[in-house]
């Protein structure tokens, strides 16, 4: 029996890569259907297919019967830990904390700001041909309230610190303190809405926080404020969504929506007042070096048996 470490980029592309287990290339093929390397009873640690439909992902999970580390290449782990109940007890679900910060961050204020400065209106006059100019909000002195704190809404706050904004409030799932401030618990987001110029969403996907942006949380937001989701769709109620943005109350930014991939005669896609992009948070230059950096991380401290980094969960705990 080897020790087999299945990895979604080529072995001999990832530099620094510690001796001992055998390195075997699997990302489950452009159709899903790639056959696996070895026998998946060798393999001690499975790193995710990054951008792979669900069923690719999981497909190998119960017949990793020897398998003792999960390794996503996500933030998000939502669509693995729907799987876990297949997976043997004792092993370790990491996710990929210190990968999509910088990119993920980028994007919010990229959304942020041409939502709010009419890049859209732009776009399509020039292709019309036409010169429309008007005032459009600019971020500068705006309150700004980032809902999931963790390292990419602090990535997110670090990019909008040059810009000038009047304040930045900041929510997790329970108070702490940073250096840059108070950290409120979800229980105070109610009171702090009203006050948001503008709402990103850069939380996990949890039982807390589905459906967290509803009818309720989004009729506390005040008139003309922007909501910006670079979580998961399910964040955010759709259908409450739409009823706001008929009304012209709110404008929203969305990389990610429910349903998604968002299906064409969606309501959304002609909503007034949205802009959207399909789920571009974390895909972009910066992706491949950081996570490269994290495997070779976590492999020396696999082979070393060393605590591994952003553990998640355990399955049977």
């Amino acid at each position: 029996m080897s020790a087999d470490v299945w990895l979604p980029i080529a072995p001999e592309e990832i530099e620094g890569l510690p001796e001992g287990p055998r390195y075997l290339f699997w990302d489950g093929g452009a159709d899903g259907d790639q056959e696996f390397p070895g026998d998946p009873a060798d393999c001690v640690l499975y790193v995710v297919p990054y951008m792979k439909k669900w069923p690719v992902k999981v497909r190998p999970l119960e017949h990793l019967t020897g398998v003792r580390v999960i390794q996503t290449l996500t933030a998000g782990v939502d669509d693995i830990t729907a799987r876990m109940s297949a997976i043997v007890p004792g092993v370790q679900l990491c996710n990929a904390r210190g990968v999509h910060e910088a990119s993920t961050a980028e994007l919010a204020l990229t959304l942020t700001l041409a939502s709010l400065r009419g890049v859209p209106e732009f776009v399509h006059a020039q292709r019309a041909e036409r010169w429309r100019s008007r005032f459009h909000p600019s971020l500068a002195d705006k309150n700004v309230l980032i809902v999931g704190y963790g390292a990419i809404g602090a990535a997110i706050e670090d990019r909008l610190v040059p810009f000038e904004v009047a304040r930045v409030a900041r929510v997790a799932r329970s108070r702490r303190t940073t250096a840059r401030g108070v950290v409120h618990p979800l229980t105070e987001l109610p009171s702090l809405l009203p006050d948001a110029d503008v709402v990103i969403l850069s939380t996990p996907l949890t039982e807390e926080t589905h459906g967290l942006a509803d009818a309720e949380f989004l009729g506390r937001m005040k008139d003309g404020a922007l909501l910006v989701n670079v979580a998961r769709g399910p964040v955010v109620d759709t259908q409450a969504l739409l009823k706001e943005l008929g009304a012209g109350r709110l404008t929203a930014a969305l990389d990610v929506t429910d349903p998604e991939p968002l299906p064409p005669g969606h309501p959304l896609w002609q909503a007034p007042g949205v802009l959207i992009s399909p789920h571009v948070g974390g895909p972009s230059s910066a992706f491949l070096p950081r996570a490269k950096r994290l495997l070779v991380d976590q492999l020396h401290r696999f082979v070393n048996h060393e605590p591994l980094r952003n553990v998640i969960l355990t399955t049977g705990e």
